[in-house]
C-alpha cells in the first residue's frame, strides 16, 4: 500500500510555496535597488530558483512560475488570471514582493499529475 499517499504529501500547500517564493525573490534581487540593465537576469534567477526549489518537495505537479519586476515610478498594475482546473488536487499562490525601488509579483500555478 505504499502506493498511496496522504492528502498533505500531495497537496498543494500555499504556505509553503510562499515562503519558497520570498526566499527566492530575497536571493535574487535582495536589497538593490532598480536598474533595468538588470531586469532579465533577476526575472530568470527568481524563476529558476523558485521551480528549483518547488521540484524539491517531490509532490506530483507541474510548476508554471511567472514573475514580473516593476520600477516604482507612480505608475499602475493590474493583474488577473484565471484556471479551469480541478479545486481539489491543483492551486495556485501569487506573492507581492518590494524594497524602495521595485515591485516583483510572482505567481505560481501546480497542477496536479
Amino acid at each position: 500500500m505504499d502506493e498511496f499517499q496522504t492528502g498533505e504529501e500531495t497537496a498543494f500547500v500555499v504556505d509553503e510555496v510562499s515562503t519558497i517564493i520570498k526566499e527566492s525573490v530575497e536571493g535574487a534581487i535582495g536589497g538593490n535597488a532598480y536598474q533595468h540593465s538588470r531586469v532579465n537576469q533577476w526575472t530568470t534567477n527568481v524563476v529558476e530558483q523558485s521551480l528549483s526549489q518547488l521540484s524539491k518537495l517531490g509532490k506530483p505537479f507541474k510548476y508554471i512560475v511567472t514573475c514580473v519586476i516593476m520600477q516604482k515610478n507612480g505608475a499602475g498594475l493590474q493583474t488577473a488570471s484565471s484556471c479551469f482546473w480541478d479545486n481539489t488536487t491543483d492551486g495556485s499562490c501569487t506573492v507581492r514582493w518590494e524594497n524602495k525601488s521595485m515591485y516583483c509579483i510572482v505567481s505560481v500555478f501546480g497542477l496536479a499529475i
